[in-house]
């Protein structure tokens, strides 16, 4: 089946858009959350909870998994779908955000990147046109160019300079990129500068990708900069095809992505805090492990339908984290996903019915997330 890209609905009011997004594995609805499965794995949950979650689509790590298991190891056992259960689609980034956070552990050069794993120490050396092959032996449906991203605050002159830089690899991405069953998507950089993210955006929409992504955001630049940045490419990207946020993933940026005309989105945010005891609830979210739950004998969330507010109490889950039991995190996991997933199927249905503004603010008149109102959260993941 041929990738391809719909758009079905849109918002009068914004340029909120709903999709349907084909793959070799299925079709995926948008705007859609894509969890991430760092290691061919959504950190303890199975492929069948994923489903019975709503999952449609997962993001998996091309760093991690070339440097363990090893991609010919995955594509031996009939690819990543295979190898880890799942047969619903798959994104792989190209692992290039992970291997520029190695900092003194990387060197940078035209052609490519060095890097030691932090595994073991051993030396790697990444191309653009080896991400492309270790991509297509995974065999995901949507495989991301190799592409340079910079830290903020950066200098003009690096921001620049990472822009040509990942110009020159989309392009060698591009012409070594053979398998037809896989979508490879452009990633614009530029920093928060916005002459160079017009730049780059120009120079790969020349190289007519199926899908674009926007990186280099949620890297520690305040929320209100990220918007601007949105505000001035996503309305320059191609209509017919999908516009891909990285990394982001706080049910506050999800509703202004959304607004600005973004299609998908991914994060660590909802599995990570949920194995450090935090939850989101339709008030905000909460740190269960507290002691303040230590008696609490409610659900999770007094609003939510899912297994795990239908079964079980604050105190137990808090129990089993404070015990360190693998089932605590689990159904934090759960629950936390669960949230994302209806926080989607919201949004969808908000496009459709053409009340996005109406849906958006009747969410935030009852979701408070304290790190917002303490000043401390510029993140989006």
């Amino acid at each position: 089946m041929e990738f391809g890209f719909v758009v079905t609905a849109k918002s009068s009011e914004c340029r909120a858009r709903r999709g349907r997004l084909t793959t070799a594995h299925g079709t995926v609805t948008t705007p859609v959350f894509m969890p991430v499965g760092t290691q061919a794995t959504v950190k303890t949950l199975t492929p069948e909870e994923l489903r019975e979650l709503g999952v449609e689509i997962i993001l998996s790590n091309t760093y991690h998994l070339y440097l363990r298991p090893g991609a010919d190891l995955i594509a031996e056992a009939g690819g990543l779908h295979n190898f880890m259960h799942w047969d619903g689609p798959i994104l792989t980034d190209s692992g290039g955000f992970q291997i520029f956070s190695l900092g003194s552990l990387r060197r940078l050069t035209d052609e490519g990147v060095v890097f030691r794993s932090h595994i073991d120490g051993s030396e790697h050396y990444f191309t653009p046109e080896k991400a492309v092959r270790v991509q297509e032996l995974l065999g995901s449906d949507i495989a991301m160019v190799l592409d340079e991203c910079i830290a903020y605050p950066a200098a003009y002159e690096e921001a620049a300079k990472a822009v040509e830089r990942t110009t020159r690899w989309a392009r060698m991405a591009s012409a070594a990129h053979r398998r037809s069953d896989q979508a490879l998507f452009g990633i614009i950089q530029g920093g928060t500068f916005p002459d160079l993210r017009l730049r780059s955006l120009h120079e790969l929409v020349a190289l007519d990708f199926p899908g674009y992504a926007i990186g280099g955001l949620s890297v520690g630049e305040p929320k209100e900069v990220m918007y601007e940045i949105l505000d001035l490419v996503v309305p320059r990207l191609p209509e017919d095809k999908p516009r891909y946020l990285m990394g982001v993933g706080s049910p506050d940026c999800l509703w202004e992505g959304v607004e600005r005309g973004v299609d998908m989105f991914d994060c660590v945010l909802p599995t990570r805090i949920a194995r450090n005891g935090t939850v989101f609830t339709q008030s905000g979210k909460i740190v269960v492990r507290n002691a303040a739950y230590a008696r609490d004998f409610g659900p999770l969330d007094p609003q939510c339908d899912c297994y795990v507010c239908r079964n079980y109490t604050r105190a137990y889950i808090r129990h089993l984290i404070k015990a360190n039991e693998v089932l605590g995190i689990r159904l934090t996991t759960y629950h936390n996903l669960y949230f994302m997933m209806r926080l989607m199927e919201k949004i969808r249905a908000a496009i459709s019915q053409d009340r996005f503004a109406t849906a958006k603010e009747e969410f935030f008149a009852h979701y408070k997330d304290e790190a917002d109102e303490e000043g401390s959260g510029s993140s989006c993941c």
